[in-house]
């Protein structure tokens, strides 16, 4: 039995070495990415519901982008605060900005896919660039960076959104983390051809793309995503790249209590279980590898059965992900994260399977 296991394990650590040396590689140790700015006309497009706090510190910083032929179309999605009349006072100051009104829809209650559609419908621009209503370019040059990556055959850009750094917070470090490995997991797949998802907080196709899928109708019943299922149902190895030169990156605030940050995880996991069959196995099959790859060695070491290899095995595969997660941090500007990762990794596994054994019996929460 103990050899059977021992062969299972070898098994694991193979497999985790396929995606971190193989398919990770492919985005960690590429070279960086150039800009060439191409002044395509843009739309820029953000859905916001009771997001006042936000909006009114975020819209300026999307109006004073170092960009020629960009316009904004802010999207009101029934909002019950001050967010439309703060739209409506920027729709006064701006020349560029676009302002859609959607008013509640009983077959659409509360879908925000209803919502971005007039918006998309409403941009006069053929290539859109979508961030959230909580998010903020760090560069005034991010409509720039993200665009110069569209081409003739590339209509569909993924790009990196990340968290704001909080100092001597955990929580801070693990979600960062987990964004760090996600984009690095969409970011490889996209360079090797097999792209699934991509975040809204900032992602930028063109108009014709979302019609030849019929927007968002196969999946408009499922209330969140408008990215990642859309990406998943759209991107192909022809038509999508990916944009990560740090003038590119969106940021957001991340969550502060483990509570909030559990939930916002519920409806990621609950959301890829809608992929194509070929993404579910590949990302079942690597969040499968890493559980396995802390389960097996407890049993091994505890009879002290080829302890030698096992701890040999454990370390190897540490010092690679080490390496080839640290390469792709540095370009992602997460390097910090990285002195924590062995912890985060396990903190992170557990809390996977929380999140799935949680969304069995409960459905999570969606669009406000």
């Amino acid at each position: 039995m103990l050899t059977f296991t021992l062969y299972v394990f070898i098994a694991i650590v193979v497999i985790q070495l396929f995606y971190y040396l193989i398919v990770f590689g492919k985005f960690s140790f590429t070279k960086a990415q150039e800009i060439e700015a191409k002044n395509i006309p843009i739309s820029v497009i953000v859905c916001a519901k009771n997001e006042e706090e936000n909006v009114i510190k975020y819209v300026p910083l999307l109006a004073e982008q170092n960009y020629p032929n960009f316009e904004i179309v802010l999207i009101d999605d029934a909002s019950s605060d001050n967010t439309l009349d703060i739209f409506e006072e920027f729709e006064k100051k701006y020349s560029n900005i676009k302002l859609v009104k959607v008013k509640n829809n009983e077959a659409f209650w509360g879908n925000k896919k209803y919502a971005l559609t007039l918006g998309i419908k409403a941009a006069t621009k053929e290539h859109l660039l979508f961030t959230d209503a909580d998010c903020y370019p760090i560069s005034k040059d991010w409509i720039t960076a993200m665009s110069s990556q569209f081409t003739k055959e590339k209509t569909i850009v993924l790009g990196y959104s990340g968290y704001e750094k909080i100092a001597n917070s955990l929580l801070n470090k693990i979600i960062r983390f987990e964004t760090l490995l996600t984009a690095v997991q969409y970011f490889s797949w996209a360079k090797i051809g097999k792209p699934y998802m991509g975040v809204g907080r900032n992602l930028a196709y063109k108009k014709e793309e979302f019609f030849n899928v019929n927007g968002f109708i196969d999946h408009i019943q499922i209330r969140s995503g408008d990215d990642d299922l859309f990406i998943n149902q759209a991107a192909n190895s022809g038509n999508t790249t990916i944009s990560y030169n740090p003038e590119s990156f969106t940021y957001s605030a991340p969550k502060t209590t483990f509570k909030d940050w559990f939930i916002q995880k519920r409806r990621h996991v609950a959301t890829a279980k809608h992929y194509k069959s070929f993404d579910k196995m590949q990302l079942g099959l690597f969040f499968s590898s890493q559980l396995l790859f802390l389960l097996l060695p407890i049993v091994l070491l505890a009879f002290q059965f080829q302890w030698i290899l096992v701890v040999s095995l454990i370390g190897f595969r540490y010092l690679v992900t080490w390496i080839v997660t640290g390469f792709a941090a540095g370009k992602l500007k997460e390097k910090d994260v990285m002195y924590w990762y062995p912890i985060i990794e396990i903190i992170l596994i557990f809390t996977q399977i929380n999140v799935f054994i949680t969304n069995i019996f409960s459905k999570p929460a969606h669009w406000k």
